[in-house]
């Protein structure tokens, strides 16, 4: 908080998202900067999509097992309405909400809050994911987080899915999905075809 020379209090709002392919550590950056936000006695919620039950219904669970509590919803517009007195909001698989969520996080942060998103940013066919971009577009700061391609051990780049399905979106792990650097996930298609 900024206090000026009235002894007004201000609070800067901002835009976090922390992105990048899946298990690249994106939700334990996520709980990691939710848990300082709470050690500060900041007024912190943490929202995560409904349909994300993978490893709890109601918590956000990294690939880890790190857990912080949260509330689970079915669109973005839900946050404003349980928001408010708030001091920080985490959302976490922010690409799984709908595009409203760019406007939300922008409403959010131009009342005074901290808001930090995290989300693939692409999905497992190397294209851009949800919200993910537009949100990079307006956030004060962008983190990409890179995991470690399972095939060579360079910094992936993608999500390679494993299983046969062309839904865009389904929830997987390790099972399902393996993170790739560029090169290896090229082999991979090839291979596949």
């Amino acid at each position: 908080m900024i206090e000026n020379l009235t002894g007004e209090v201000h609070r800067p709002g901002r835009i976090e998202v922390v992105c990048g392919s899946m298990f690249s550590g994106k939700t334990e950056e996520l709980i990691r900067r939710l848990r300082r936000a709470k050690f500060a006695r900041q007024r912190v919620e943490i929202y995560k999509p409904a349909i994300d039950k993978r490893y709890s219904e109601e918590e956000v669970v990294s690939h880890d097992s790190n857990a912080i509590m949260s509330t689970p919803i079915d669109s973005s517009a839900q946050i404003l309405l349980l928001s408010s007195d708030i001091d920080v909001v985490g959302i976490d698989e922010a690409q799984f909400f709908d595009d409203g969520l760019v406007d939300v996080c922008n409403e959010l942060a131009n009342r005074g809050v901290r808001v930090i998103v995290a989300g693939l940013d692409m999905d497992y066919k190397g294209v851009p994911f949800g919200p993910i971009p537009a949100l990079c577009a307006i956030a004060d700061d962008v983190q990409k987080v890179h995991a470690i391609c399972v095939k060579c051990g360079a910094l992936a780049y993608v999500s390679h899915r494993k299983v046969h399905g062309d839904k865009r979106v389904m929830l997987g792990e390790m099972q399902e999905y393996e993170p790739l650097c560029r090169d290896c996930y090229i082999k991979a298609l090839n291979n596949s075809k």
